[in-house]
Parts: structure tokens; sequence; C-alpha cells
């Protein structure tokens, strides 16, 4: 399981800015990746949700992300989706997400991790 997303992730490498964070509306700033061994627990188990095509545990996982803060690479406005990572003692859903794009769901093209509500952005690499 977890090989086979590793595997799906070999090939964007390069393709999109490791991370991206707030700057204004308009800006961009670049800084490290995160691996997916990096990923908490609940951030490698969600990954492995996504590329299985789920079950989800919120209605919201899934859904289509706007990038509305434009800080991930701009596609269509159906590209990319959010899944919600699990903090544990939160009782809401939290701040943490991962964010993937691609024309499938579960065979994203690349996919970003964010602790902080969407105010920056990491590319997840094998």
């Amino acid at each position: 399981m977890l090989l086979a997303f590793s595997a799906g992730l070999i090939g964007v490498a390069g393709w999109y800015p490791a991370t991206a964070q707030a700057k204004g509306r308009t800006s961009l700033a670049f800084a490290e990746a995160v691996a997916v061994t990096q990923l908490p627990p609940q951030g490698r188990s969600m990954l492995a949700l996504i590329y299985q095509g789920g079950p989800f545990r919120h209605d919201k996982d899934g859904v289509v992300f706007g990038n509305r803060e434009r800080l991930l690479p701009s596609n269509s406005r159906t590209y990319y989706r959010e899944y919600t990572v699990r903090t544990p003692g939160e009782r809401s859903r939290g701040a943490r997400r991962i964010v993937c794009g691609g024309l499938q769901a579960a065979a994203p093209d690349a996919c970003f991790y964010t602790d902080d509500h969407y105010a920056s952005f990491r590319k997840i690499v094998h």
C-alpha cells in the first residue's frame, strides 16, 4: 500500500515547488519538501487512504479545494482535492490537511501537506 502511493510520487518530482507560503496574495516563497516518512502517522495513513480511494472519515474529505490562496500551481478549478489529517486530541477537523491534484482522485499527480490550515504547503515527496 505504501509502495503504491510512493511509486506514484516518483514521476512528479520537480514539477511543483517544494513549499509555497503566503506572502500577500500573489507571491510564492519556496522552502523544503516533506518526505512521506516525515509526515505525522495520521498523515501517512491519510495518504494511503487517498491512493486506495477511501473510505474517508469526514464528509469534506475528497471535496474540491479551490486554491483561493493561489499557493499551489495554477490548474483547473476541480484539479485539487482536500483531505483531513486527524490531529490527536482535536475535537474539530483541526488545521492539518493533505491537498492532492490530479484528474483521478485515487491517482494524484502530486500531493501537498499543510499543518497551518492553508497558510503554507510542502510538497510530499518519496
